[in-house]
């Protein structure tokens, strides 16, 4: 088993497509394939079926998840202890899924700004994860949607992401039929503002709480459902899909999260100050 093969599983779970995986990784088709027969063989399961529909997991892939997160994240701290990239200090940032396309270019181009003389490696994860390993000194800083309750954690609010809901097929929310519904389920902030506003919707038998997964799901099945508002916007801009503009927005908090001991430091401080500064401009686009 490489780590290339575990980086590629991770990111086809993400996309649940193969070209667009290829094109994420900047590697061929055939490349993608090969590593994930390779691993395939190595656990002695199958991880992915493929069909018109799209590319989807396992039961088998979905058990094997948690394992390769551990090692893909085992394997980048290997890396910052044997190789510190000429930085003083290497701080791992983890970031919500949702928001990690979007945003992690900016964010980090802010953070190296801010804090010249540190390194940075940059992981997208869960909330729920992401305090673990805060907890346990695995991460140095968390961008979260779900504070978990512990004493030895801190969070600071960032600001709100803004989903939107979108259809291929119904303009206003009276033309939305159950059936047809992909029920999101980013953060159980999200899912109790949705069950508030939308019963009629809250009950869908196909749901996922991964925006990428829900995007595909969407356009499979040519349904409506809610995505972060850019994720949205693209897809109405390129024609895909079109607002149904009656739908009421539900807002997402999101926490910067860290240590306790670390909260007075001045380098996260810092770091959280930078990224409140990014979502309040995020915001105003």
């Amino acid at each position: 088993m490489q780590i290339e093969q575990v980086q590629t599983f991770l990111d086809l779970l993400e996309t649940r497509s193969f070209n667009r995986t290829a094109d994420r990784l900047d590697v061929t088709q055939s490349t993608i394939s090969g590593r994930v027969k390779a691993l395939e063989k190595a656990l002695g399961e199958r991880l992915f079926e493929r069909s018109r529909s799209g590319t989807q997991p396992t039961t088998a892939a979905l058990r094997f998840e948690t394992h390769a997160r551990v090692l893909r994240r085992a394997w980048a701290d290997a890396q910052a202890d044997v190789k510190p990239y000429g930085a003083a200090v290497m701080l791992r940032i983890g970031i919500q899924h949702d928001l990690l396309d979007n945003h992690v270019a900016d964010w980090l181009t802010a953070l190296r700004s801010a804090l010249p003389d540190c390194g940075f490696y940059v992981d997208g994860d869960y909330s729920r994860q992401m305090c673990r390993d805060l907890e346990n000194g695995a991460l140095d800083l968390g961008v979260v949607f779900t504070p978990r309750p512990s004493p030895d954690l801190y969070f600071e609010s960032m600001g709100e992401i803004p989903y939107r809901m979108v259809s291929l097929t119904a303009d206003t929310l009276a033309q939305v039929k159950p059936t047809e519904y992909i029920l999101p389920n980013y953060a159980p902030a999200f899912a109790q503002t949705h069950a508030t506003l939308l019963p009629g919707l809250s009950e869908g038998t196909i749901s996922s709480g991964q925006a990428a997964a829900v995007r595909g799901l969407l356009i499979a099945l040519q349904g409506t459902t809610y995505l972060p508002a850019e994720m949205a916007d693209a897809l109405i801009a390129d024609g895909t899909a079109q607002a149904v503009e009656d739908a009421p927005i539900i807002a997402q908090p999101v926490f910067t999260a860290m240590h306790l001991r670390n909260r007075h430091r001045a380098g996260y401080r810092r770091m959280a100050k930078v990224l409140r500064g990014r979502m309040a401009l995020t915001g105003r686009r």
